[in-house]
């Protein structure tokens, strides 16, 4: 168990993350001296693996990976756990000793919010925009979580389709498949539920991912974008009658793994979902 922290989170435009006082708040409670710094791509001009070489030679205990570097760090880690090699896909790194060990705690935080956010959902036919590192994530939870068809869509067909292939591996090619934009229509009248696994709704990817007037009351909608936590696409979502789940849970969820992690302390999701939600509406 640690007796304090010095905590990072890597990625691009990440100036306005909740994660620093999240983190360091929580550990507040745990009489835990913590430090937790954003190391952003863009402010900094270095890449994520000088990033993780620099942290680590720097003494600290551990870093969060965030968007675009999720799926970049694992060339620069000498292990990742059963989930992120699964997943390919890491959000947090722990050094121990002279290692840095790579784990994904995001699906795990997705699918723990999505059973709180959305109970009795259907998950029958589920559309997912987005295969990068979070897309690998959400994709795994909702075929855990017992999805029968998941068509994933990404911006990038190549992306979409090597994400497909890998989830076929795992889940059975009858349960992954991919699709195309000019496809949303016909995927969408059909589906169940749409997951934004894309970066599309953030502060600084203002926006919505697909057209709104494909959305539908029958049609759950979740983002996982959490600043702000009432995205573009969720207010459409609302407005036509969806059930909807903002990012808040997965990024509290998440966090909480990840904080044990770092620290081999329980930390109080209750009290970080609560503390979240005052951060987002200060």
């Amino acid at each position: 168990m640690k007796s304090s922290c010095l905590i990072g989170l890597i990625g691009s435009g990440i100036t306005t993350s909740l994660s620093p006082a999240l983190h360091e708040s929580e550990a507040l409670h745990h009489g835990l001296p913590y430090v937790y710094r954003l190391l952003d791509t863009d402010v900094l001009g270095e890449d994520v693996g000088t990033l993780v070489a620099t942290a680590r030679a720097m003494g600290y205990d551990g870093l969060n990976i965030t968007h675009p570097c999720k799926q970049a760090v694992i060339a620069h880690l000498d292990e990742l756990s059963h989930d992120a090699a699964r997943l390919g896909a890491v959000n947090t790194v722990v050094f121990d000793g002279a290692r840095a060990v790579g784990h994904n705690t995001d699906w795990t935080g997705f699918a723990e919010s999505f059973a709180r956010g959305l109970p009795g959902a259907p998950v029958r036919r589920v559309v997912q925009l987005g295969a990068g590192g979070a897309g690998a994530a959400i994709a795994h939870a909702l075929l855990t979580l017992g999805a029968d068809r998941l068509t994933v869509v990404d911006v990038e067909p190549e992306r979409a389709a090597a994400l497909a292939d890998e989830l076929a591996v795992r889940f059975g090619a009858e349960r992954a498949g991919r699709g195309t934009r000019e496809d949303l229509p016909g995927l969408l009248a059909e589906a169940d539920g749409l997951a934004n696994a894309t970066p599309v709704g953030m502060a600084h990817h203002p926006g919505v991912p697909l057209a709104a007037e494909l959305l539908h009351p029958e049609l759950w909608v979740a983002d996982i974008v959490y600043r702000p936590l009432e995205t573009e696409l969720l207010r459409q979502a609302r407005a036509r009658g969806c059930r909807t789940l903002d990012g808040g849970g997965m990024a509290v969820f998440q966090a909480a793994h990840a904080f044990r992690l770092f620290t081999g302390r329980t930390p109080d999701a209750e009290r970080m979902l609560k503390h979240l939600k005052e951060l987002a509406h200060a």
